[in-house]
């Protein structure tokens, strides 16, 4: 049976269930799967988080160094995000240069970040104008079993807030924690069929590529959101969307918090 033909039965089965108000792992239209995260793993980052959604791993590092600030902004530190689809988290990924899949993923943990201020850049100078500190996320996907959007978005902010600027390392004076002020959090919606439904796992991305990303800050405002697919959404289906992220990233910062 070719692998097509597979996807096509599993698509109609997952179609079947959420006709009749089930997910095939019998959670709710709107409940995340079991959400693990742990700090201070990678010693040789300055900050580093490990989140786990089910069977979805991702590790986040935090690196930072003293740089040359953007012409634009002087005054401010740099945040530079990377993502990588490690080989041996998906048969799908495959070794080389970031594919278009990476750099989204990259793109929208990034924004969420900068968009909402979660770091206060203006406290990452050292002299105006000529050096400020760069901080480096590097997020890595361990093994994916669908929704590496939230669990790396999650692993970015988790790892920021475990993160010391390693100041006397360069004689820049003390070392001090990384201000971060906000903490987004992003929810991914997957569309199937006339169904939506939170944190998908990789048999429900299967089924449809059609997928929406809202990312809130403490403040509950929208700081960033990333629609993938050719579906349309109206304008009722599209608050409803927003509601229900706004309501579980609320759920989620709290594991934040505790962390």
């Amino acid at each position: 049976m070719s692998e097509d033909i597979l996807l096509d039965i599993k698509r109609d089965y997952i179609l079947s269930k959420l006709r009749d108000g089930e997910r095939i792992d019998g959670r709710a239209f709107d409940e995340y799967r079991d959400i693990e995260i742990e700090t201070g793993l990678v010693e040789k980052a300055e900050g580093s988080a490990l989140v786990k959604i089910g069977n979805t791993q991702v590790i986040v590092g935090v690196k930072m160094q003293p740089g040359e600030p953007f012409p634009d902004t002087p005054d401010k530190g740099i945040i530079i995000t990377n993502a990588e689809l490690v080989p041996l988290a998906s048969p799908t990924f495959e070794p080389g240069p970031p594919d278009e899949h990476s750099i989204e993923l990259a793109r929208v943990v990034d924004r969420g970040i900068r968009e909402s201020e979660a770091v206060d850049l203006s406290k990452l100078v050292i002299e105006e104008g000529e050096k400020v500190w760069m901080v480096f996320i590097d997020v890595w996907a361990l093994d994916d079993d669908g929704n590496l959007m939230d669990a790396s978005a999650l692993g970015a902010i988790a790892a920021l807030l475990n993160t010391t600027v390693p100041a006397e390392r360069f004689e820049a004076g003390d070392d001090f924690p990384l201000p971060v002020r906000d903490l987004p959090v992003a929810v991914t919606t997957q569309i199937i069929g006339d169904y939506a439904v939170v944190d998908p796992c990789k048999d429900e991305e299967n089924a449809s590529k059609n997928f929406i990303t809202v990312t809130t800050d403490s403040e509950d405002n929208i700081v960033a959101m990333q629609k993938s697919g050719s579906h349309l959404l109206d304008e009722d289906r599209l608050i409803e969307i927003v509601d229900t992220s706004i309501r579980k990233a609320k759920e989620n910062r709290k594991l934040l918090k505790e962390v």
